[in-house]
């Protein structure tokens, strides 16, 4: 664990209230006391002045070095254009690890490059520590490519129904509402941009607005508790919802 830099900071508290809205004004603290010292001096310190920028590699970009370096998936593209690219001094290519990462994944699909690409950019967490083989989310996110592939339609049946609404009582079962919201959250991101093909969105985000609430409600009774050393997580069985996406 680090401390946070100052544009870190700034950036996070820059979230707090929405201008234009019923809260424009917002508060930032911290978990623990004695960090507030560093979140005070942070907000009052100057912005650092950046002499780098990061460019993440787009689609486009990638579509044409394709067609100049032939290569047979989206991870073996993106990583031949990682090792080649050359830029100026004043920018550099971001981290593109989990892009990678969910690449090796996508490529085993019957996609096109546009849809490999679209679903390597969603928001799938290659690091959920709710592991049995794949994370939860991560089993979804497969699921929910191969349906695509397949018929270029996904549904998603109901979660929380008025007698399963139950608020965690330990923090087991608190990660596994986290990873159910990330699956929540992963399929309203893809209704966004394959709205045909992924018409269940106002469910989606009901449901995700439940699992919202349900992991207020631990937090505001038990409070933030200290994580299970990973060892222990991973003899963790963590109860697989497949039955949820037909």
């Amino acid at each position: 664990m680090r401390k946070l830099t100052v544009s870190e900071i700034k950036q996070i508290a820059g979230g707090a209230g929405r201008y234009g809205s019923s809260f424009p004004v917002g508060e930032v603290t911290c978990l623990d006391a004695h960090d507030l010292p560093l979140l005070h001096s942070s907000l009052n310190a100057p912005s650092p002045i950046l002499e780098r920028a990061g460019l993440f590699p787009t689609f486009d970009l990638l579509y044409m070095y394709s067609r100049l370096n032939i290569k047979s998936g989206l991870y073996e593209i993106l990583e031949h254009f990682l090792e080649n690219a050359k830029l100026s001094a004043n920018y550099f290519i971001t981290d593109c690890e989990e892009l990678l990462k969910v690449a090796a994944v996508i490529d085993e699909l019957p996609l096109g490059l546009h849809d490999k690409y679209l679903f390597c950019i969603s928001p799938v967490d290659m690091s959920d520590d709710n592991i049995c083989t794949y994370p939860i989310n991560l089993r979804f996110f497969i699921k929910f490519a191969q349906n695509y592939s397949k018929n270029c339609l996904v549904r998603f049946k109901e979660i929380f129904t008025p007698g399963t609404l139950e608020v965690p009582k330990i923090p087991k079962a608190l990660k596994e509402l986290e990873s159910i919201h990330k699956v929540l959250d992963l399929y309203v991101w893809l209704s966004y941009r394959l709205e045909e093909s992924f018409p269940d969105r106002e469910l989606a985000s009901s449901q995700k607005d439940i699992c919202s609430l349900l992991i207020e409600e631990f937090l505001e009774r038990f409070g933030w508790q200290k994580p299970m050393p990973k060892k222990l997580q991973n003899n963790a069985r963590i109860s697989v919802l497949s039955q949820d996406v037909r």
